[in-house]
């Protein structure tokens, strides 16, 4: 299971434009609530697990033009998005502790942090576009948080998903891995980048090894892909056939790049190769080194 993928709840889209159903599962002590504060999730327990809170818990805490989003039905009961950033001190309210997503993907379970996903993604969404990008005046939302909408040109706006390719490029038995210039020393992973528009994904692999490593890449295969919160990215997996060794290093994009075999992969994920940091376990470029070392 990839982080952040395998979301085990119903999206009932259906649903969504039913302003009374979606108020009657609101009011319901059943529906549960996960509260997005400045960005942060809410987790407690040992083991950890996120803390989804009924509709009575968050009452008075949300501003008036706070986002709540109907996320889906897990069975009959209802789980709904909300934002909470309007509460200064949140976790005295529930005696839990709001942290980042990001440093909590390592240990809270796989159901629970593909909700978390979708609700920081979504919340973070209506947080950047509360402003038409036509005609610069107020949007609301509507369809329970799928949409919003201008208030002077009626014009609709749609949650985005940015695509990226993440590649591992390959050659013979050898893998190309690269270090952000702002990366934790020693940290290594797949090469990435945004995809463009007028391309297909086979075209933007091939461009961004190019551009950030000299590598000119033939035959590409997609691997899979994870959805990635931070803030909506859906990152999609490749590998490359790499047609030659030779590298030139864009510096703006990368401190260093090298290649690395099988053998020393191997090593570098069960942390055994000094100087040489796999990509969190989370991550899809930690599951795209670890697919072609065990194959």
């Amino acid at each position: 299971m990839i982080a952040f993928s395998g979301n085990p709840l119903d999206r009932a889209a259906e649903k969504r434009a039913e302003p009374a159903w979606l108020a009657t599962r609101l009011a319901e002590r059943e529906t549960r609530i996960v509260p997005v504060w400045r960005g942060q999730i809410l987790a407690e327990g040992e083991p950890p697990h996120a803390r989804f809170l009924a509709p009575a818990d968050v009452e008075g805490l949300a501003g008036p033009d706070a986002a709540c989003v109907f996320l889906g039905m897990d069975g009959a009961r209802a789980h709904f998005a909300l934002e909470v950033s309007a509460t200064e001190n949140p976790n005295d309210a529930w005696k839990a502790t709001f942290g980042e997503l990001r440093a909590a993907a390592a240990i809270l379970p796989a159901a629970d942090l593909a909700i978390l996903g979708q609700a920081k993604a979504m919340i973070d969404w209506h947080h950047r576009h509360g402003f038409c990008a036509r005609c610069g005046a107020k949007t609301n939302l509507a369809d329970a948080g799928y949409k919003r909408v201008c208030a002077a040109c009626n014009a609709e706006h749609f949650p985005r998903t940015d695509p990226v390719v993440i590649m591992l490029a390959l050659q013979g038995d050898e893998c190309l891995l690269g270090r952000g210039p702002s990366w934790p020393p020693g940290r290594y992973s797949a090469l990435a980048g945004y995809m463009e528009p007028g391309e297909t994904i086979e075209e933007a692999v091939r461009r961004e090894l190019f551009e950030e490593a000299g590598v000119v890449a033939g035959a590409v295969r997609y691997v899979a892909s994870q959805p990635w919160p931070f803030p909506s990215q859906l990152m999609i997996g490749c590998f490359a056939q790499a047609q030659s060794r030779a590298l030139r290093i864009d510096e703006h994009e990368l401190a260093d790049a090298r290649w690395v075999s099988r053998e020393d992969a191997r090593a570098m994920l069960r942390g055994e190769v000094d100087g040489l940091r796999a990509p969190p376990e989370f991550a899809i470029a930690h599951q795209l080194i670890k697919r072609w070392v065990d194959n």
